[in-house]
């Protein structure tokens, strides 16, 4: 005889509070499998070996299909930057140039900011597009002009 199927429902209630007092979301899923094995061992009488598989399982599946509630509630930004990549943002932003481009390297204006930048020689005042970032300088083109090939990128074959 395992323990008795009322404490797993006192557990699931005890990790069911405890849940609102912790951060982040993961006690009510495993509360969930104790509530199953509360469940189950009051309808079938499990052992004690069954009881503990029955609550890993539970708490395993219960937990697995979680991931899969909170994924689908969280909404996706779509206009956000990646975690860890805020530079990201930057790309298709427009600037003005605030310090004329010679031999490729100048400053631009994006917002409130001053950037380094690298790009086609430019007078200042020319209104300029991020394409990319490079390093610390962002690579920037003329406003309404066609981006320049990465050089990093190999271009496309004709030969197909």
């Amino acid at each position: 005889m395992g323990v008795a199927w009322w404490a797993w429902a006192v557990l699931a209630g005890v990790l069911a509070l405890a849940e609102m007092g912790v951060p982040g979301a993961y006690l009510m899923w495993i509360a969930l499998g104790a509530a199953l094995t509360s469940i189950i061992d009051a309808a079938f009488g499990l052992s004690l070996e069954g009881q503990l598989g029955t609550f890993a399982a539970a708490s395993a599946l219960s937990c697995i299909a979680g991931y899969f509630v909170y994924r689908r509630l969280q909404p996706r930004h779509r206009g956000e930057p990646p975690l860890n990549e805020p530079h990201r943002a930057l790309l298709g932003a427009r600037g003005t140039v605030c310090e004329a481009f010679v031999n490729g390297r100048g400053k631009i204006r994006l917002g409130d900011s001053v950037w380094l930048a690298a790009g086609p020689d430019l007078a200042e005042g020319t209104p300029v597009v991020v394409s990319g970032i490079r390093g610390t300088r962002l690579a920037v083109d003329r406003l309404g002009a066609k981006p320049a090939p990465d050089p990093a990128t190999p271009a496309p074959s004709d030969q197909e």
